[in-house]
C-alpha cells in the first residue's frame, strides 16, 4: 500500500467519503508501478536476450520491433540512470539479466529503498540537488570509461532526474546550481520544464550527454515517466516529436539553446540575481559545450522505451476504482500548470457549483486532474509541497459542505522538499485530504489555513488536522488529484 497512514486520515469528518477518496487514490498509485512494466520488456532464452515490446513504443518508431542480444557475444552490460523510482525499474532489470548484468548506477531520491545487488544506488536530494547528485554523476562517468563496442547499456530516466542528474560544467559551483534551481523554481515558482532549458546548458550529463557518455555501445534508453508530453517548440509528442522537441529526459537529444536559457533567465528577471559563473557561462557557450542534438543523436545505436505509457498511468485505475464505487468520473485536466491555491480555489468553486445545482454533472461523481501545480514561495520558508497547499486552498471554499472531500498528492510520495518537526511525523508529508469539516477543525483547534497559506507552512497544520498523506516513495508521474462529490 502506497498510503501509510490511512486509518489516522479516515477517523473524522466525513469518513466515508474521506475512505472512498484514499481507496481510489489507492487503487492509482500502485497500478502506476514501473517495475511489473519493465519485467514486460524482457524475455530470455538461455543466450539469448529478446529486449522490446511495442506497447512501450513511441508512435512511429522506425525501429519497431524486438531486439535480439547474442548474450554469448556481449562483453559487458551496464544500468546507469536517475529519477524518483527508478530503482524499481533497476530490479526488474537485474532479476530479468541475473549474472549477465555486469554492473551500474542509479542515482534516487533520498527515501527511496530500492534492493538491489548489482547496481550501485546513490542518493540525491530534489528539488534542490546536493553532494549525493554530484557523487552519483561522477561514478556513472567514471563507469562509462570502461564501455566499449560489444557492450549493451541501459538508461533510465524517471521525472526527478533533472534534479539528480546533476554535474555543473567546469567553472560552475554545486552551489551556483542549488541557488539557481532554488530562486527559480521555488522562490519564483517556474515550471520544470522552462527551468531545464536553463540547467541542461550548465551540466555534463543533462541534455542528452549521458547518452553521449555511452555512445560506443548498444542502449537502450528507458523513460520512465510520463515526460514525453514535456517538449518545446509546440513539437507532436510522436516519436519524431520525442526527439526534436525534448528538453526533460537527459538520455535523449535535447532541442534547446544556449540563447533561449539566457531569454527564460532574463523574461523571469532572474538574470541579473544568477551566480556570475552561470551568466559567464551561458553567454560563452561553444558549439562543443552544446546539448547533444537530433543530428548527433541519430548515428549511435540506440532504442527508446516509454515504460509508464498513458494506459499505464495512474488516471485509467483511479477512475476504475471511482466508478467500481458507483461514482462517475470526468477528467478536468491532465497538464495543469498554475499556482496551487488557485487551483484549489476554482476547482472546488467546481465541486460546489455540482452540489448545489447538479451542473455541469450530477452527484455521485469524482473529478480528476493531473499535471504539476506551482507555489511561487517567494522568501518565505515554511514547510509544504503544492498538493498540500491546494487542499488547504479547497478546504476554506468548501467549508460546511457534507458531501465534498477533495484529496490530492504528488505521486512520487514526497510533496516538496520537507522538514517537518513534529514528534510521529514523516519528513515530508506526499499530499493532504480534507472535507467540509476541515476548516472549522483547524478554528476550534487555533491554527490558520489563512496563515499557512500566507507563509506556504501548510505541513504542519495538515499532520496536526489529522489530514496530513503519509506515503510510501516510488515513481513520479505528476500530481493525483480526487475531488469526490457524494449524491
Amino acid at each position: 500500500m502506497r498510503i501509510l497512514n490511512r486509518e489516522g486520515l479516515t477517523a473524522q469528518g466525513n469518513k466515508k467519503g474521506r475512505e472512498d477518496v484514499l481507496s481510489i487514490m489507492e487503487a492509482g498509485l500502485s497500478a502506476s508501478d514501473p517495475y511489473e512494466n519493465t519485467r514486460q520488456l524482457f524475455r530470455r532464452e538461455e543466450d539469448r536476450l529478446y529486449v522490446g515490446n511495442q506497447r512501450f513504443e513511441a508512435e512511429g518508431d522506425p525501429r519497431s520491433g524486438v531486439e535480439v542480444i547474442d548474450l554469448k557475444e556481449t562483453r559487458a552490460i551496464y544500468v546507469v540512470g536517475a529519477g524518483k523510482g527508478a530503482g524499481r525499474v533497476a530490479m526488474a532489470i537485474e532479476e530479468a539479466l541475473g549474472d549477465f548484468l555486469t554492473d551500474g548506477v542509479i542515482i534516487v531520491k533520498h527515501g527511496d529503498r530500492p534492493k538491489l545487488k548489482r547496481i550501485q544506488v546513490c542518493y540525491g536530494a530534489h528539488p534542490v540537488p546536493d553532494e549525493g547528485c554530484v557523487e552519483g554523476c561522477e561514478r556513472i562517468r567514471t563507469l562509462s570509461r570502461q564501455v566499449t563496442e560489444q557492450d549493451v547499456v541501459f538508461t533510465i530516466i524517471a521525472n526527478g532526474g533533472s534534479s539528480l542528474l546533476t554535474l555543473p560544467e567546469e567553472g560552475i559551483s554545486l552551489a551556483d546550481v542549488q541557488k539557481l534551481t532554488a530562486m527559480m523554481q521555488i522562490e519564483k515558482g517556474i515550471a520544470t520544464v522552462e527551468l531545464n532549458v536553463v540547467r541542461n546548458h550548465l551540466d555534463q550529463l543533462k541534455g542528452g550527454k549521458l547518452s553521449r557518455l555511452f555512445a560506443k555501445a548498444m542502449q537502450f534508453h528507458l523513460i520512465v515517466t510520463d515526460a514525453n508530453h514535456h517538449v518545446i517548440q509546440d513539437k507532436r509528442h510522436d516519436y519524431e516529436g520525442l526527439l526534436k522537441g525534448n528538453v526533460w529526459l537527459h538520455n535523449l537529444p535535447e532541442a534547446s539553446t544556449f540563447s533561449q536559457a539566457v531569454e527564460i533567465l532574463k523574461r523571469y528577471d532572474a538574470w541579473e540575481n544568477c551566480p556570475a559563473s552561470v551568466r559567464s557561462f551561458l553567454k560563452k557557450g561553444t558549439k562543443e559545450q552544446e546539448t547533444v542534438k537530433y543530428e548527433e543523436f541519430i548515428k549511435m545505436r540506440f532504442r527508446v522505451f516509454g515504460i509508464m505509457p498513458d494506459c499505464a498511468h495512474f488516471l485509467p485505475a483511479a477512475r476504475a476504482k471511482a466508478e467500481s464505487l458507483g461514482y462517475r468520473s470526468a477528467v478536468l485536466s491532465q497538464v495543469i500548470q498554475a499556482e496551487a491555491r488557485e487551483c484549489g480555489r476554482i476547482l472546488s468553486a467546481i465541486a460546489r457549483n455540482i452540489e448545489e445545482y447538479e451542473e455541469p454533472m450530477k452527484a455521485p461523481v469524482v473529478l480528476f486532474s493531473s499535471g504539476e501545480m506551482l507555489v511561487t514561495v517567494e522568501k518565505k520558508a515554511g514547510v509544504g509541497g503544492r498538493n498540500q497547499e491546494f487542499v488547504l486552498a479547497c478546504a476554506r471554499q468548501i467549508r460546511g459542505s457534507k458531501r465534498i472531500v477533495i484529496g490530492s498528492v504528488d505521486s512520487d510520495g514526497t510533496d516538496g522538499p520537507g522538514g517537518i518537526h513534529i514528534p510521529g511525523a514523516p519528513f515530508c508529508l506526499g499530499g493532504g485530504i480534507v472535507d467540509g469539516t476541515t476548516a472549522e477543525l483547524a478554528e476550534e483547534r487555533g491554527l490558520s489555513i489563512e496563515e499557512a497559506l500566507k507563509n506556504h507552512d501548510t505541513s504542519g497544520i495538515l499532520w496536526r488536522l489529522g489530514s496530513g498523506i503519509h506515503m510510501e516513495q516510488n515513481i513520479s508521474l505528476n500530481d493525483l488529484t480526487v475531488i469526490l462529490i457524494e449524491g
